[in-house]
This record gives structure tokens, sequence and C-alpha cells, in this order.
């Protein structure tokens, strides 16, 4: 039979507001478009929060995911059945800060759903999760962001075909008095860069604030609409190729020396590796000018990749010492580079890579948060996120503080 996907913009009968405040996510129908789906979110123990006067704003996408795992990915015109149909809250901000949740940050999202199913289950998850929903701008039609993800159970992957919402998020949504109210005790800002005019209104008045921002930096996203928030970012995380595309350089630890000199108000940049690890450059704040000359930063990586313990199973981290580094045809910076490695996940056991890179970032809000050092935080994120790998979806998967496998980190 056909690989057939529900209708998720069914409209909701009544004002969504008022659903979320009188119902419990329990009374939305578990039938969407005539398919009726197994929700994707697990329950858990009670969340650990951390100091009531900390709150981490992540400000970009929600979405509805709809993940169908199938045992090969179909050719043109094949017709191939379903092994198994699962829906659950998605996003890049909406995943990063159920994951920081989960590990017991205070959290609120700024972002846009309509007044659909679609985002009554949206913000239902979100809720369960708890995080503040409250300055999340909700629109009287259209519709809300939802995706279908195929999960190939042979290779392992995934593939995401996303509609977007609409209308979109723009800054006219948020008047100043509700952009202040959100930001109101707030003392980390993450941005996914999916809405950029939004975000930079946000980041600006963050910086304002003193509030450090982390950046999402997306290789899906045009230099035009992040060059303003990587601009604003105390700290940048992005995925592997990012890098070499932003700045033309082939050799990852040259590209993120690259953006640290263009970006100098960054703290510094991880580029995620999936299976390989993971990879930053820290700027040091205290560089000592007396030191004459500088170490390639190549040559420093390959030496880092020799003494990593490959043989572990779990993640591990290596650090060079501060000094002054450098690339042919670059100016140099004080830091050091971390190289860290992922979890070796038996293939019988990982299930699902969706979210994988949100759940890392959901662990660093975390460490930022909690002033985790570089060489405990990027062990930890990769921890999380070889996880998250377990089940199926960017949620479901996710550990809560009390988990056994997190002990050695919190």
């Amino acid at each position: 039979m056909p690989l057939l996907l529900p209708n998720p913009s069914s409209p909701l009968p009544s004002p969504l507001r008022h659903r979320l405040c009188s119902s419990s996510s329990s009374s939305y129908p578990a039938a969407v478009g005539g398919f009726l789906l197994r929700s994707g979110h697990r329950p858990g123990p009670p969340r650990l929060h951390a100091a009531d006067s900390c709150v981490v704003l992540g400000c970009g996408l929600v979405t509805l995911d709809y993940l169908a795992t199938v045992d090969a990915y179909p050719r043109p015109d094949d017709k191939i059945r379903t092994g198994e149909l699962q829906k659950s809250g998605g996003g890049n901000a909406g995943n990063a800060l159920t994951a920081a949740a989960r590990l017991g940050l205070n959290t609120r999202v700024i972002s846009k759903v309509a007044n659909d199913e679609t985002g009554a289950t949206v913000l239902s998850e979100l809720n369960e999760a708890g995080i503040d929903t409250s300055h999340v701008i909700i629109s009287d039609g259209g519709n809300t962001t939802f995706v279908y993800i195929i999960i190939d159970k042979q290779t392992k992957s995934r593939t995401c075909i996303l509609t977007p919402g609409d209308p979109p998020m723009v800054p006219s949504d948020l008047p100043m008095s509700s952009l202040s109210a959100a930001l109101q005790d707030v003392s980390l800002l993450y941005l996914d860069g999916y809405s950029p005019e939004m975000e930079l209104v946000v980041a600006q008045q963050a910086d304002q604030m003193k509030i450090p921002i982390l950046v999402d930096a997306e290789q899906e996203r045009t230099k035009e609409e992040l060059e303003g928030l990587l601009s604003l970012a105390s700290y940048i995380v992005c995925s592997g190729n990012f890098p070499k595309n932003w700045t033309s350089i082939p050799s990852l630890p040259c590209a993120l020396l690259e953006i640290l000199l263009q970006y100098p108000r960054a703290k510094f940049v991880i580029a995620t590796l999936g299976e390989k690890g993971c990879m930053m450059l820290e700027r040091s704040e205290a560089g000592d000018d007396s030191v004459v000359g500088a170490a390639d930063i190549e040559v420093v990586a390959d030496s880092l990749k020799w003494e990593l313990h490959k043989d572990d199973t779990l993640p591990t981290c290596i650090s060079s010492k501060i000094m002054r580094l450098s690339a042919r045809g670059l100016r140099t910076i004080f830091g050091r580079l971390l190289i860290g490695t992922a979890e070796a996940i038996p293939a019988s056991e990982l299930v699902d890579t969706t979210g994988c890179g949100d759940a890392f970032i959901g662990a660093v809000l975390h460490a930022l948060s909690t002033e985790m050092p570089p060489e405990k935080m990027l062990p930890f994120a990769s921890q999380v996120a070889g996880i998250k790998c377990r089940a199926i979806g960017a949620r479901a998967g996710l550990p809560w503080r009390s988990d056994q496998r997190l002990a050695k980190y919190l």
C-alpha cells in the first residue's frame, strides 16, 4: 500500500488558548486525519528545577513531527508499508528546550503556532515538559509547522519534509512590553535561526540587557539570515559542514578559527560531527602578549586526535593547552582546541538520529547554566545525544536528570 500521511491542519472548534487552559493534554484527540497515532511522548519523573531566578529562553521553531519507519527508503514510484507511525513534538527550539528542561533547567519559549489541532498538540507537549509557553504567539488562521520524517531502518538515516507554518513569526507579533516580560529573569538566550528577523529583535534586546546568547548555526540558513545573530552570539554551535561552507575553508580547525576571528564576541564555537564526536575552539580572555610565535591549529588538531582514547565506548574529551593559535593566511587568537568523541552505540540499540543536534544543544544550555567546564560539557552533551538515539523521534529518548547514565556528570 502507499505510504500515506495524515493531514495535520484540522481546525479546532474553539479557541486554542481556552482549550489549553481548561483541558489536560490527554483530552486532545489521538486520531488525526483518519489515522490513529501513538504519541512519541514518554512520561518521566518530576523535573528537577535549577535556581528559580535562572531561566533559559529559547526563540525559534516548534513543530509536530509525523515519524514513519520503513525497512528501506522508497525508490521513485515505489509503494511501501510503514513499520510504525508516531507523532511527537519537534522543531529545534522545542527539542533543545525539552532536553534542557528534563535536565533540570527552568525554560521558556518564544515561537508561533496556529489555532489548529496541530498547534494544540505542540503546546500540550511543551507544557508537559515544563516549558513556559506563555509567550508563544497563536495566530487565528493558517497552519502550525509540521514535518513528515521517514526513518530508514536499514541505513539508520532519516529524511525530513517540512511544511512551514503560516503566517510566519515576525517582529510585529511580539510587542516590546511582551518581549521585556519574556526576557525577565533570563540568564541565557538560545536562538535556532529559523525566524531570523524575530530572533534578531530578541537578540538585540537581550544584548542590551547583558544576557549571553547561544546561536545554533544551521547550514540551511543564508549569510543574510545569520550574520546579525552571529555578530551578537556569545556561543556558537553548528553542524560539521557549517564552518567549511560559511568560511570557504576546507579545514575544520582553520574554519573554526576564522569564525572566532569574524565574531569577536563569541567565546567558543562547537562543530558537531555525529558519530565522529565534536570539535570546539574556545577563546581565552587572558592571552600572553609576550608569547612569540603561534602554533598551527591543524598540527594541534592532529596531535590531539592521536591522543584520543578511541577504544572508549563512552564519550571522552581531550584539550590542548591555552596558546596562540594560527592558520595559514589568518590572524591568530589565544585559546585552546578541544576534541570530543561520541558514544559508540551498538547497531542493535541505534534507532533514530532525529534531533540529536538539538539534544546536544540542550545539554550545552544546561552546562553553561551550571558553569560546567568544557572538558566535562562535551562528553556530557554527547552522552545526552547518544541516549536520545535509542528511541524514535526527537524527544522520546531524551534523558531525565535522574538517569543513571548521566550521574557522573551531574
